[in-house]
């Protein structure tokens, strides 16, 4: 027996089918924190999310923008993710990724065990970061 057609789908889970995080528990911790909007309202994670809805969500730095294309209950590869959602996200969002510095490469001996307090150091001054 053929199950019903999806009417609507949980946002969390919409979020984690269209592979706009990485899991589940992820979007909804998005969603508690209003990261998520629907339409310009910010969304619980147990709203309902309907074909051609607009959802707004802050992805590390980036907000991206998609328009609900179609639903669905389980989540799908990332080939199909595009037949789920429509990116409507601006350009300029995607110059606000950061780069990714290129590490040096480190070479520890083998068998050197653990880094000292001093290697760790050293190496967080040769890729850039602080404290």
């Amino acid at each position: 027996m053929p199950s019903p057609p999806v009417t609507f789908v949980r946002l969390d889970k919409w979020l984690w089918v269209a592979r706009l995080y990485k899991t589940r528990g992820l979007a909804t911790d998005a969603c508690r924190k209003g990261w998520v909007q629907i339409g310009g309202q910010t969304a619980k994670p147990s709203r309902e999310v309907r074909v051609g809805d607009n959802v707004s969500a802050r992805v590390g730095v980036m907000t991206k923008t998609v328009r609900v294309l179609a639903l669905a209950n389980q989540r799908v590869g990332a080939a199909l993710a595009g037949e789920i959602a429509e990116d409507l996200t601006p350009l300029s969002e995607y110059e606000k990724r950061p780069e990714r510095p290129l590490a040096p490469p480190v070479i520890r001996p083998p068998g050197g065990g653990r880094p000292t307090k001093r290697d760790r150091r050293s190496l967080k001054e040769a890729l850039g970061y602080e404290d």
